[in-house]
């Protein structure tokens, strides 16, 4: 009863938090000239990804690594295939130059990184596979990359690009939406996972199953809440910079800051998932030159729900 309770609430709190967080962001964009993409992929990518970084503090510190490395793998395959999915349904998203060309396909690059680091069995004939420290120090150092490109695209995509449908806001109004904004995120998240992983334990549903389906939709609910709002006030930069932005956190930074914490074992069945995440990154880079280029259309969406719903149903199967 509790645990249902719990639910609501931190949905609530979610839901609200998006809205916020989407409107304090897009009037921080007007307000310094700053284009809605940048927006989309720092400040907001960062805010609604806080949820998957305290569950995996939290698994890496305890030892739960199965949890850890099934969090980041469900939450990216939730934030293509569910995420984009539900988004583009609701309004056509439009996809910038920039981010087919460079920030899709350096999405793709991080699950196939993961990949490969993860096989020590298969590359180097090894006993045992894990992402070490060494890995995780990598993936930060990609991480950094990222963020000092992406504010050389703040230098260049600047002046009209930011305006939006959103109210002027005073400066300080703007950083206060946003900070209360991923103040909610953070709690929701919380309450949601938690709630979620009870009811979960509760009917018996096993632990790889939870951090891969439980744990990543309730922790990839943030950026599902933020990215819906976005593309219902046509704001799609926003929409689909915020999960493009999201995956690339995910793992270059959650991964990496995890495995710095505690080495994260893998086990070989997990290949399935980073084949379906390295799968989603691919499709969504194909979909924006099938159909009207650089769009994601209601029917590409609905066809990225529909393979989400047979890769939930295998994982069910499996587990």
């Amino acid at each position: 009863m509790l645990s249902g309770i719990s639910f609501i609430i931190g949905l609530l709190f979610v839901i609200k938090g998006a809205d916020f967080l989407v409107d304090g962001a897009s009037a921080l964009a007007k307000k310094l000239k700053i284009s809605e993409l940048v927006i989309g992929l720092t400040i907001v990518a960062f805010g609604t990804s806080m949820p998957e970084l305290t569950v995996n503090i939290f698994a890496s510190i305890s030892g739960a690594t199965e949890i850890a490395i099934g969090n980041i793998l469900g939450s990216n395959i939730a934030n293509i295939l569910l995420i984009l999915g539900v988004s583009a349904l609701i309004y056509p998203l439009k996809v910038t130059s920039s981010t087919v060309w460079k920030e899709i396909p350096l999405s793709l690059l991080a699950a196939i990184i993961i990949g490969l680091m993860a096989n020590d069995i298969i590359i180097d004939q090894s006993n045992f596979s894990a992402l070490t420290r060494i890995d995780g120090l990598i993936l930060i150092g990609f991480f950094i990359i990222f963020i000092y490109y992406t504010f050389g695209i703040a230098k260049v995509t600047t002046g009209n690009e930011s305006a939006g449908n959103f109210k002027e806001r005073s400066l300080p109004v703007s950083l206060g939406l946003i900070l209360l904004g991923l103040i909610l995120l953070v709690l929701g998240g919380k309450w949601l996972v938690s709630s979620a992983t009870e009811l979960a334990i509760f009917f018996g549903v096993s632990s790889s199953l939870i951090g891969l389906t439980i744990v990543a939709v309730g922790t990839s609910l943030p950026e599902l809440a933020t990215s819906a709002v976005a593309a219902y006030k046509k704001n799609t930069d926003i929409a689909l910079g915020n999960v493009v932005g999201s995956n690339i956190f995910n793992i270059f930074w959650i991964l990496g800051i995890s495995s710095v914490i505690r080495q994260l074992p893998f086990q070989s069945s997990s290949n399935f998932d980073i084949g379906v995440t390295i799968f989603a990154s691919l499709l969504l880079f194909v979909f924006m030159f099938i159909g009207k280029k650089h769009i994601l259309e209601r029917w590409q969406g609905l066809m990225f729900l529909l393979v989400y719903i047979l890769y939930v149903f295998i994982l069910v199967i499996q587990g």
